[in-house]
């Protein structure tokens, strides 16, 4: 997630912002590596030692370098729209890759599977509603029964006066990690001006709709929150 472009979707072909990737995520997402392991755990409770995973807006790389190095059993199949991501995905985990195979798209480029899981981190935010509810009933149409489903995105209530509120803790987040005040302001005005941002009760309400139960919310971060829910 490229949140200090002043378009985070087109920054994704950019390669100068691929370059720097990496660096974004942790100084955006509180506890973003601990979210990571978490949602680790949480495939572990279900998927086998030698399942395979799919990972809808694996682009980058970083997620999946921590299932692969948590679960040495375990393959992926990776989605992402962007050829530049895919790319820095495939440095990134390095001899790791080799239990990876990418498909440059969107949900649609997945294969049928049937697979053991599904993630999709730091993504559906870059999605309207109704995309969102596609892409989810297209996870849940590929997932074997039973299986999770871990998402983490951008989630806030719909009050003006709370959501001014929790977006400028978003900013003052990345300021206190490292960020200038012209880069977190520039991180929370291209979040506000091209992402998709709904509520919590929006967001499980989808996940429920496209055919998921037990929804449970795992963790909450300031203005991200995610959840594990089973196909």
């Amino acid at each position: 997630m490229s949140l200090e472009s002043p378009n985070p979707q087109s920054a994704f072909s950019d390669a100068g912002h691929v370059a720097r990737y990496a660096e974004g995520p942790p100084r955006m997402v509180p506890g973003f590596f601990d979210m990571h392991r978490m949602t680790t755990l949480l495939l572990a409770e279900r998927v086998p030692d030698k399942g395979c995973v799919l990972v809808v807006g694996a682009g980058g790389g970083l997620e999946l370098k921590t299932f692969a190095l948590a679960q040495p059993g375990w393959t992926f199949e990776g989605v992402d729209p962007s050829s530049e991501m895919i790319r820095l995905a495939e440095r990134t985990l390095g001899a790791l890759v080799s239990r990876v195979r990418f498909n440059n798209g969107i949900i649609d480029a997945a294969p049928a599977g049937p697979f053991d899981a599904a993630t999709c981190l730091l993504t559906m935010h870059f999605l309207d509603r109704n995309e969102r509810l596609r892409t989810a009933i297209e996870v849940h149409r590929r997932l074997k029964p039973g299986a999770p489903f871990v998402l983490v995105h951008l989630s806030i209530p719909a009050n003006t006066g709370e959501r001014v509120m929790w977006m400028s803790r978003f900013a003052a987040f990345g300021n206190s990690s490292g960020l200038s005040t012209k880069d977190s302001q520039s991180a929370l005005a291209a979040a506000e001006s091209h992402l998709n941002i709904l509520t919590p009760e929006q967001d499980e309400a989808i996940l429920r709709e496209a055919g998921f139960s037990n929804v449970s919310l795992f963790y909450a971060g300031f203005t991200f929150r995610g959840w594990v829910a089973y196909a």
